[in-house]
């Protein structure tokens, strides 16, 4: 299996004291994790943010992270919401970035979670540097700029990446935006294991991809469209089937706006432009219709479903 590093940061207190990169901060608390990871301009130079949600049984927790000048996370601010920290659930912190300071912000008090690991209203988090609100996440931007008393930043952040830690029996689902300007989509999966494995992949329940005898075909890709915007699929679900013990599936979804691809089809069949597995490229199939968006796409989702017997 293509060995890709998870990177979980200690947003759970441990008297094990585990190491950002240590996966049994996962599977050891059952913890759905989301981390999505931003670029944007700080202190004059283009950096990375990763803001990280954690979630299992017995809190919330929130880490935000500004990449060092080595290319590594130093800069870090971590919010533990457990239910008797009421405090914790509005605050800010302040660190240093190449002499500069840097400060986070956030409002969760009324957050509305609806037992998802995020919260989908209600709340802000803020990064301010140079008197700029350089990145913002959430709907009460007002009430942010209120209390930073800044000014939006001259450059929008861009999504990068987005890494989702869920874990299942034999379905998974999440929702995702395949471009900034798009709507959110409910992308499932889903393995049957009675007699010949076999694999569904829905968006909107649409079925997009469906695996026959899976115990061959554990590695693979297929395009599919969503609403005009082509998207590679890559999976990698070895450890299902011939791993014992809690193991995760790997998939991948790579978007690619169509209309950045009409100049460069003839050479796209020759070498695909991002291919993490060495495996045969499928058919591509079609859901929805309606959206125009321009300009390319860097985000990219990397989706580890974490298969309980």
């Amino acid at each position: 299996m293509m060995q890709d590093p998870i990177g979980i940061p200690a947003c759970f207190s441990s008297t094990e004291k585990p190491t950002d990169h240590d996966p049994a901060l996962v599977t050891r608390s059952g913890q759905s994790v989301f981390m999505s990871v931003y670029r944007t301009k700080i202190v004059n130079q283009s950096r990375s943010i990763t803001v990280t949600w954690c979630k299992n049984l017995l809190l919330h927790g929130l880490s935000v992270s500004v990449e060092g000048p080595d290319g590594e996370s130093h800069y870090t601010c971590k919010i533990q919401l457990k239910p008797w920290y009421f405090w914790r659930k509005q605050g800010s912190k302040r660190f240093t970035v190449d002499n500069k300071p840097v400060d986070i912000f956030w409002d969760l008090k009324a957050a509305k979670f609806n037992g998802e690991t995020e919260p989908n209203s209600e709340y802000y988090v803020a990064v301010v540097c140079d008197d700029e609100v350089v990145l913002l996440l959430g709907d009460l931007k007002k009430d942010a700029y209120r209390k930073t008393g800044c000014r939006p930043a001259l450059i929008d952040p861009i999504l990068v990446s987005r890494r989702e830690h869920i874990f299942g029996k034999r379905k998974f689902s999440t929702k995702v935006k395949f471009h900034e300007k798009g709507q959110f989509h409910v992308v499932s999966i889903e393995c049957k294991n009675s007699g010949d494995p076999e694999m569904e992949m829905r968006v909107d329940g649409h079925l997009v991809v469906h695996v026959k005898h899976l115990q061959w075909k554990f590695r693979g890709n297929e395009c599919v469209h969503v609403n005009k915007v082509r998207v590679e699929v890559y999976w990698d679900v070895h450890d299902w089937l011939f791993s014992p013990g809690l193991r995760h599936g790997l998939f991948i979804f790579k978007p690619t706006v169509l209309s950045t691809l009409s100049s460069s089809l003839s050479s796209e069949s020759a070498s695909p432009p991002f291919s993490p597995f060495s495996s045969q490229t499928g058919s591509c199939g079609s859901v929805g219709d309606g959206f125009n968006p321009s300009g390319p796409s860097e985000f990219c989702l990397f989706l580890y479903a974490w298969k309980v017997e």
